[in-house]
């Protein structure tokens, strides 16, 4: 595992934690789905950065 996926992969699970606290808090499902998106992004961006694809 490198460490840009690594990063990408802490990123994403910490978007996610706070999508959670978001839905809690009933913010705005705009600003939800934005977060969504980029937690989504990071955390498929690490996996595929991970060396077992190779």
């Amino acid at each position: 595992m490198t460490g840009l996926s690594t990063i990408l992969i802490v990123v994403g699970l910490f978007l996610v934690g706070g999508i959670i606290s978001f839905v809690k808090q009933q913010m705005p499902r705009s600003l939800i789905v934005l977060l969504s998106v980029a937690a989504a992004m990071c955390l498929f961006a690490g996996v595929l950065r991970l060396e077992v694809w190779n």
